[in-house]
Parts: C-alpha cells; structure tokens; sequence
C-alpha cells in the first residue's frame, strides 16, 4: 500500500517526463489562426464554442463567411415567425463582427417589403466591411408581388469603390444608371426575379472586369444590350426574360444560353464562342435554334430543347451550305418535349425536325437526345424523313424511347446514314426532366422495345444497339423474366468480333 503513490509517481513521471512536449492549447496560436479555426465551423457551431473559454468569446466575430438561412415559401404556417428569427440573427450578428476580413455575405429569407428597413441596415454592413462576395436573395418562391427596393449605390464605400467581386441579386427593384462606377472588380452579377428601371446598358458599361453575367426571370427592360467595354466576358445567359431583342458585344465570350421567346439575337465578335445552350419555345423552336443564331455556328458544344405545343404542317430543311452549318459542332445534346392531343398526327413532327438538325452539323460526334410525351395519341406524322450520310457520328443515346413512331422513323434513319457508329443506346426511362412519374409503366413498355430493337439489329446488323432499362431492382427481375429469351448476339468481323445487346 505505501508503494502506491510512488509507483503513480513513476507512471505519471514515465508519460509526462521533463523531455515531453507541453500540451497543445489553442489559445498558444496568434489570435488571427484562431480566428480562421472558428471560422471554418457553422456560424451556430462557433457561438456555442466561444462559451467554452472566456478568451474565446470573441473569435466568432472574425468570421470571414456569414451566410443566413431563412423561410422561402408563404404557403408555410410558421413563415413570419421563422422570417423574424432570421431577421433578428442577422441584426445581432452584424451589430457585434468584428466587420474585418469579411469574404462571403450571404441572405436567402424571404422578405416582406414592409421589412425592407432591415435590407438597408445589411447592405451597409456588407459594404463597409468589404465583403467580396454579396448574395441577396429575398425572394418568396410562391409569391411575386413582394419587392424591395435597392440602392446599388448603397454597396460603395464612402470613397465611392466597392470590393465586390461576385453579386447576387434575387427579387428586388433596382435602378441602375451611368453614374456608378464603382463596381470596378466586379466579375461575376447574377439577377434573377429582378425589376429593372434605368440605363442598364450604361451601368454595364462601368463594369469592365465582368466575366459572367446571368440574368433570370428579370423584368423592366425592352431591349437587353450588353456594351461593348465588357472585353473579357466569358459566360452569358439570359433565361425567361420578355425582352424583344438581344444584342451583345462580347469578344471574350465563350458560353451563351438563351431559354425564351424566339426574339433577334445578334452577336458582335464570337470568334472564342465554343459552347451555347439555345432554347426556344413556340413553334418549330427545334428548326429555329439551329437558323435563327447565325452567331452560335462556331460551337463545339450544343444543348438545345424544344417544347411542342401546337403543330405544324411540314419538316423544314436547313440550310447545307458551309455559311450556315454547325463545322466545328461535336457534341450536342437534345431534350424535346411533346404534347399530342388525340388524332393529332404532327405534334411529334419535332422529333423527325432533329433529323434534318442533324444534316447542318457534319463533324457531330456525339448526340444525347432526351424525349418526353407529355401524352401519346398512337398518331404519328406522316412526314417522310431524310438524313445525310453522316462519317463522324459514334455515339448516340435516345432516352424516353417508347417505340413511337416518330421515334423508329428517327432511330432507323441514323442507324441507315451514320457510318462510323460505335454505339446506339436507346432508354425507355424517361431522363433530364421533371415528368419522372411516367416512368411507372416500363414493365409493359420494355417487352414491345426489346422486340423491336432485335428487329431492328437484325435489319442493321454493323451497328451496336443497347437497351438500357431502369436500375430498379424490382423493375429489373419482372423484365428479366419477361424478356430473358430476346438476349442475343450479334456478329459482324469487319467492326467488332461480338457485340452483345443486352438488359445492364
């Protein structure tokens, strides 16, 4: 028994001899790496933490992101209570930062514009602590009448310069003019649900270092004109805006997206232009995507998307002359929608358009073609389609392939015409959209598309068909036991020794 303390002692001495390192303290690091080290936990998180030790009470403060959450939809019971607790957090939280070395300030909380005094108090903090990167969005998504009025003058310090370097803006009112020309460094601005009443066009050109520039659901404006000082913009997209022409002058610009109303788009100097996203709603939105934007013909990349809603009498032809063909196109990507009504026979006439799409690009590599029926009539033009040889074409896949007619007519004329295809794979699901309910039929749709493309090999028998059914596991074993015996092999010595068409 008398030995027991010693021999604590000797164990203690042991583990903690004079040779052994102090143990590691935060508190024994410069306050700045603490002030980092806090700042790397959730806001919620770094409070609670700061009780720990009363010299850490203050790290929070230094935090270089503060982003806030708060309620987006009206339809929710609790949404003034919770809209005030937001409220409430980011009052106290900018009343007591430090307001140095701030790098993200970010709000997403639906605001009532009867609380816009809050948006002036933020936005002055935001401005005078420097934040590089502001994202504002007080949209309610199920409600567009609230607005809130901001100052774009109100994010300038008192020299009348700002540090924002990337801008989010969501459903306010802003009034842009010639006159601020602080946004120097600015390089990224992004509005969306946002009114728009001034000289836009003149504000613009006072950001000279914009890269990408992103405009959504916007109102306000007739024309949208992007000047000529934005040199080094990379990436435009203007989606859902009511304007009636788009003009742009952007050297530098190598991402365009336009989602909207067929209007003039005219772009000035697209030489670096090598990836554009065009979708066109109305009629022959397919057609017009590939004529109607002289100024996307350099692209390698294209995704495009027609919605048809109403038909129209005949596929039309585009043009095959060099001056208007997509030479450099190599992948593109294709969603069209189709609403058929009941012996209706040109709603799908949008499919077979794709075909003669498919002529204005001769060097195309890769087509992704997503289709979705909104509901079929069992009616299917009688249009007959024609598609040029084409020598570079390798990989194609056709999701929501339900065996329509459109949809053979399509499938048999590129497996007719593309001479160098690797691989055609064809999916029933239907991919890429919203529409995923209709995709509870496949165990009767499967059985009639597998029959088919074993018809279909048999007829092309150089070419690779796949059937890719659902992952689904119970979708897989009712297929696999219907259709176990359609599993075959097809054979062809000059492109490959065995190419196996089969369920994945």
């Amino acid at each position: 028994m008398g030995q027991g303390p010693a021999a604590k002692r000797s164990r203690s001495e042991h583990h903690h001899g004079d040779g052994d390192a102090p143990s590691f303290k935060m508190e024994d690091l410069p306050v700045d790496v603490q002030a980092v080290i806090m700042s790397l936990l959730p806001l919620k998180m770094a409070v609670r933490t700061s009780i720990v030790s009363k010299n850490w009470r203050m790290l929070w403060t230094f935090r270089c992101n503060l982003s806030f959450k708060g309620p987006r939809y009206l339809c929710e019971n609790d949404t003034k209570i919770q809209q005030a607790k937001c409220i409430e957090t980011v009052n106290c939280v900018i009343h007591q930062h430090s307001q140095i070395g701030i790098n993200k300030f970010s709000i997403r909380c639906g605001l009532f514009e009867e609380d816009s005094v809050h948006l002036g108090r933020w936005i002055r903090f935001a401005a005078s602590s420097k934040a590089k990167i502001i994202h504002l969005d007080l949209r309610f998504k199920d409600v567009f009448e609230e607005v809130n009025h901001l100052h774009l003058e109100a994010l300038l310090d008192a020299q009348g310069s700002s540090f924002v370097r990337s801008l989010f803006l969501g459903g306010v009112v802003i009034k842009p003019h010639s006159a601020i020309c602080g946004f120097t460094i600015l390089r990224r601005l992004v509005l969306q649900s946002v009114t728009i009443s001034g000289d836009f066009t003149g504000f613009l050109a006072n950001c000279a270092a914009l890269e990408d520039l992103e405009m959504i659901e916007c109102s306000g404006l007739t024309n949208l004109i992007i000047p000529q000082q934005l040199d080094k913009l990379q990436h435009l997209l203007i989606d859902g805006m009511e304007v009636e022409m788009v003009e742009f002058y952007a050297a530098d610009l190598s991402h365009f997206e336009y989602k909207g109303q067929v209007v003039p788009i005219v772009h000035h100097g697209c030489s670096k232009l090598e990836k554009a996203t065009i979708m066109f709603s109305g009629k022959k939105g397919l057609a017009k995507a590939f004529t109607a934007v002289p100024s996307i013909l350099p692209v390698k990349i294209l995704n495009v998307q027609s919605v048809a809603l109403s038909k129209y009498s005949q596929l039309q032809k585009l043009p095959t002359r060099p001056d208007g063909m997509f030479m450099h196109l190599r992948h593109m990507t294709c969603r069209i929608i189709v609403h058929s009504r009941p012996q209706e026979a040109n709603y799908d006439i949008e499919v077979l358009q794709l075909a003669y799409c498919l002529d204005a690009a001769p060097q195309l590599e890769t087509l992704q073609l997503n289709m979705f029926y909104v509901s079929s009539s069992g009616v299917s033009s009688a249009e007959v389609v024609g598609m040029r040889r084409h020598d570079h074409l390798k990989t194609v896949f056709m999701s929501g392939f339900r065996c329509y007619k459109a949809q053979i007519k399509l499938a048999c004329c590129i497996l007719g015409n593309a001479s160098v295809l690797e691989k055609l794979t064809i999916e029933p699901r239907i991919t890429g959209t919203r529409y995923l309910g209709d995709n509870t039929d496949l165990h009767k749709i499967l059985p009639g598309v597998c029959e088919w493309a074993q018809l279909t090999s048999e007829r092309f028998g150089k070419q690779w068909m796949l059937l890719r059914p659902s992952k689904t596991k119970d979708l897989f074993s009712t297929i696999t036991s219907e259709c176990r015996h359609r599993l075959w092999i097809i054979r062809n010595r000059s492109l490959w020794n065995a190419i196996l068409l089969k369920f994945l």
